[in-house]
């Protein structure tokens, strides 16, 4: 697996999967899988359901298609990270245990039939410090997966302080950990009703919640404390690129700010040690986002089959560097 990261030309982190061993892992939460009268597919997490996304015979679920789709998008290597869907960070622990561990075994099987394309993400019980922590060691240590993909939102303010010892498990580790957003109420709070039309709750939710995952993790000394801690963040971060001007401000003159804030540059002396995604959709954007958070610390990610799924499409320059900076972050 290592030696194929170190080939790939191209490597895509952002790519999430679902696993048919899962589903019934969370007992009466599911995951299920179905389909209506009408035909059409569904997936149910407790009371949610996904109208309309067939996961079956897709590259979600189907090894050998994901492959083809690959190999048609250009793409050499994908580490794969839990649907966010199901990341069931608000049910009982028991349960959440349970799924965890049953997705970061059949994860790691179905990377070992691919270890010249495919590497993985574990999921994590954050309802439970102490038992993803566990699951991290275990997933890492016996299962040979590269990292962990968690929600955004988890539950607690991910500046908490019991939030230290999970770090502390990543960095003795010594791996990363991706952050992306799941839709509100799926199996945790409904969230602002306003979300709860024209899919705005993944529209705009998620850009909300990784912006405020950025401050977060920097207002709130995380990267102050864990010198050593890689975290990457989906979509370009949300919105911390437009909204970087009135952070540095903040960190620089509001009475609650830190005093290893309170310097010019500091805070995005902090922002600079955060990891990001380049699936932004718009070559406009893109181009914005390095002008203002640079490249240094950019990754390819595609939502690889998902709706909005798009080509790597960056011009070779920028690819080969984007592919050198997963290696970083990957330790390949």
């Amino acid at each position: 697996m290592r030696a194929a990261l170190k080939k790939a030309r191209s490597i895509d982190v952002h790519a999430h999967v679902v696993l048919a061993q899962t589903l019934g892992a969370a007992g009466a939460y599911g995951p299920e899988i179905g389909s209506g009268a009408d035909g059409r597919p569904w997936f149910r997490i407790g009371d949610y359901r996904l109208h309309g996304v067939a996961y079956r015979r897709s590259p979600f679920m189907d090894a050998g298609l994901r492959i083809e789709a690959m190999n048609r998008a250009g793409i050499d290597f994908q580490v794969l990270s839990p649907n966010p869907l199901t990341y069931f960070h608000f049910i009982e622990t028991a349960p959440a245990v349970a799924f965890c561990r049953r997705h970061n075994d059949a994860l790691r099987e179905l990377v070992a039939r691919y270890p010249q394309r495919l590497a993985g993400l574990a999921a994590l019980p954050m309802q439970d410090i102490g038992a993803a922590c566990e699951e991290l060691t275990r997933a890492v240590g016996e299962l040979g997966l590269l990292g962990a993909g968690i929600g955004t939102d988890i539950g607690r303010h991910l500046d908490s302080p019991e939030m230290d010892r999970f770090y502390q498990t990543l960095v003795r580790l010594d791996v990363p950990l991706f952050l992306h957003p799941a839709p509100a109420g799926i199996d945790g709070p409904r969230g602002d009703s306003n979300l709860n039309q024209y899919e705005l709750d993944i529209l705009t939710g998620f850009a909300a919640q990784e912006t405020i995952a950025v401050a977060t993790l920097i207002f709130g000394g995380v990267l102050q404390r864990h010198p050593q801690l890689d975290i990457c963040i989906s979509h370009a971060g949300g919105a911390v690129a437009v909204l970087l001007g009135r952070l540095n401000r903040a960190a620089r003159l509001r009475p609650w700010a830190a005093d290893y804030l309170r310097h010019d540059g500091a805070f995005e002396d902090y922002l600079s040690r955060l990891w990001f995604d380049a699936h932004v959709h718009d070559q406009r954007i893109l181009d914005f986002v390095i002008r203002i958070l640079g490249s240094e610390q950019l990754l390819l990610g595609t939502n690889f089959s998902g709706w909005d799924q798009h080509k790597p499409g960056v011009e070779r320059k920028l690819a080969a560097q984007l592919a050198d900076n997963a290696r970083r972050l990957l330790r390949a």
